[in-house]
């Protein structure tokens, strides 16, 4: 390779210090000093390599390499209250919180400009946009061509999981927004210990960003997963410029977790501990702002609790499954935060999220109070600010941005669980698939075996939220809630799915919910929120064997008196609607999940092409069978 000119390589090889200049002044005593010569000599080791070619290509004025301590994030939150990137909130009532507000054309993930670029366009998957590697790189290089001049030059190790877990795996961010900084910092294991690791193991996934003019029209988020390499220009927004999170977790994960068999999924991580003190963990998939924060700190109802019901936070968003020695799936929530969705967030829906975020939070988009204190529809008070420091106006829409966010340690969550840093995982239990469906779908169904429950996760569906731009309120297949995430052809994840189960494998059960199904009134027939455990026991004691279900052409649904309704007030009427099987509706929704998996040939497993046709085989011998028995009746 050509080397970069001294004064842009030298500041990458001196590390340990706050800030670095690139012109030729007196920099800080480091912690350690690598001479030029030195480095040359050995050729550089691979980090050092990439970092002063990103150096020379983005040309800033001063180099950080982050470590991750306190002081640092502390004097980078000073940096940016007194450049007004931050804004401090009310520090009597929310302290150590601060308010971020984004530009308003960049408040969501834009996955219609966000690439997977595989060499081969197939292995993209009608499920990715695609762009050949070296006409991105091209593309994108282009825009990152001196974007960091002025400006300083971040460079961040993080370890996504714990430590010094076998399932964890590293990365490093090189960024210009010190938002993007304090977020890493809070989001994933970050600085000295992640880059000792990196050192050691010699590889790590390479992300480059920039925030760019924040400019629309210059806006990409490639990924090249041959390369284990992410590049994001021209967002500042956290799904684009977070690259830790869904870039490196999801996208370039999934290609790793095919590569290395395990899996690489959107899903929370929840321990349900029973009277008897024993926890079961459960593994659950919803699209996103679909209430897996929720679930993920749900606190028992009144009944429970007094029986000794507990509820433990893993993760709320990220799962990262691998098979253990013994045969069952073992779990690491691969992130060290919440990045939640703060509208909706309320002492009455999600009251361990609220406690969470009372201090040593980041806020991003949210309204505020006349006395400073973060706001959001769902919370008492009255803005007098929105999201975009405008007087609050009603006719100019919500006063939070429907996508407004806040960053936490997952540590301040009450309901934290101490085997989120457990090295070698938790052991899953069931595997949940939902989504957001007003009608048709039960309360809850349970997977005849394996491949059902993969066709139930392929199949799965619902509305669309704000967490994503376009239209809200369209119902579209979102298999395993992974559509936006999925680094790889859509075919080939599901016959990855297909391929746990083998000889030995003592795999989780595969259920299917609905927390969102209304009644003729328009009204939500399941109160939902802590109720929700309630279906979770169910879960639970079918996976132990318990309770035995009723066997249905969708599934096995709970059978009279095995869902725990005590207290809950829930007529029968409303329960036997919550669990009817609509035979003629589900024949539709069969042959339209038929239409959606073609899309997938000639990468569709035909393994799942056959259960798909079982199914509606059995829903058609269901419907011959009633109308037989009609007729003698």
């Amino acid at each position: 390779m050509e080397y970069p000119e001294r004064r842009h390589l030298a500041p990458f090889l001196l590390r340990g210090t706050l800030q670095y200049q690139c012109a030729q002044t007196t920099v800080p005593t480091p912690f350690f000093h690598k001479t030029l010569e030195d480095t040359m000599a050995s050729k550089l080791e691979a980090l050092d390599r990439w970092v002063a070619e990103v150096a020379a290509l983005t040309r800033p004025a001063r180099i950080h390499w982050c470590d991750g301590s306190d002081a640092e994030y502390q004097s980078l939150v000073q940096q940016m209250l007194a450049d007004g990137t931050l804004i401090e909130l009310n520090q009597r009532t929310h302290p150590g919180c601060y308010l971020h507000r984004s530009h308003p054309s960049d408040v969501a993930r834009v996955e219609h400009l966000t690439l997977v670029c595989h060499p081969d366009e197939e292995d993209a998957g009608p499920n990715n946009h695609w762009m050949d590697p070296a006409a991105a790189h091209a593309k994108i290089d282009a825009l990152l061509d001196g974007c960091m001049e002025g400006r300083t030059m971040y460079v961040i190790p993080y370890c996504m999981g714990p430590i010094d877990s076998p399932l964890a795996r590293c990365g490093v961010e090189i960024t210009d927004s010190p938002y993007v900084v304090a977020n890493m910092k809070i989001m994933t294991r970050m600085g000295a210990p992640a880059q000792a690791r990196i050192e050691r193991e010699s590889s790590f996934v390479k992300g480059l960003h920039s925030v760019g003019e924040l400019d629309p029209e210059r806006r990409w988020i490639m990924h090249f997963p041959a390369e284990l390499t992410i590049k994001s220009y021209g967002s500042g927004y956290g799904g684009n410029a977070l690259l830790g999170k869904k870039c490196h977790a999801l996208r370039i994960a999934s290609n790793q977790a095919r590569d290395e068999g395990w899996l690489a999924e959107h899903m929370l991580i929840v321990g349900i501990e029973n009277p008897r003190g024993e926890t079961h963990y459960v593994a659950a998939a919803f699209p996103s702002a679909c209430g897996k924060t929720n679930l993920s700190m749900l606190i028992p109802p009144e009944g429970y609790l007094r029986d000794g019901w507990k509820v433990w936070t893993v993760g709320d968003d990220i799962c990262w499954m691998h098979p253990g020695a013994d045969g069952q799936l073992y779990a690491i929530n691969p992130e060290a935060g919440f990045f939640g969705v703060a509208p909706g967030t309320s002492d009455s829906t999600n009251h361990n999220a609220l406690t969470s975020i009372s201090h040593d939070t980041i806020f991003t988009n949210v309204a505020v109070t006349a006395d400073n204190q973060p706001w959001w529809e769902g919370l008492p008070g009255t803005p007098v600010t929105d999201w975009q420091g405008r007087p609050y106006d009603p006719a100019k829409g919500p006063a939070a941005h429907p996508n407004s966010r806040f960053t936490v340690s997952a540590k301040q969550c009450p309901t934290w669980s101490e085997q989120a840093e457990a090295s070698q995982g938790v052991p899953i239990s069931a595997i949940v698939f939902g989504g957001r469906r007003p009608s048709l779908l039960p309360l809850v169904m349970e997977a005849r075996d394996w491949t059902h429950g993969v066709l139930m996760g392929a199949a799965m569906g619902s509305e669309t939220t704000a967490a994503a731009t376009g239209a809200v309120g369209v119902l579209r297949r979102d298999s395993m809630a992974m559509k936006p995430f999925c680094g790889y052809h859509y075919g080939d994840y599901f016959a990855h799915w297909l391929s746990f189960d083998r000889p030995g494998a003592k795999l989780p059960k595969i259920f299917h919910v609905n927390w969102f199904r209304k009644g003729a009134d328009g009204k939500f027939l399941w109160p939902g929120f802590g109720d929700n455990l309630r279906v979770l026991e169910w879960m639970i004691e079918r996976a132990e064997g318990r309770v035995d279900g009723v066997e249905t052409p969708i599934g096995i649904l709970p059978g009279e008196g095995e869902l725990k309704l005590d207290g809950l007030g829930l007529d029968r009427a409303r329960l036997d609607e919550l669990l009817d099987v609509d035979n003629a509706g589900w024949q539709a929704e069969l042959s339209a999940i038929g239409e959606y998996l073609a899309s997938f040939t000639p990468r569709l497993p035909e393994r799942l092409h056959r259960e798909q046709q079982r199914v509606a085989q059995a829903l058609e011998d269901d419907a011959g069978q009633s109308r037989r028995e009609a007729i003698a009746f």
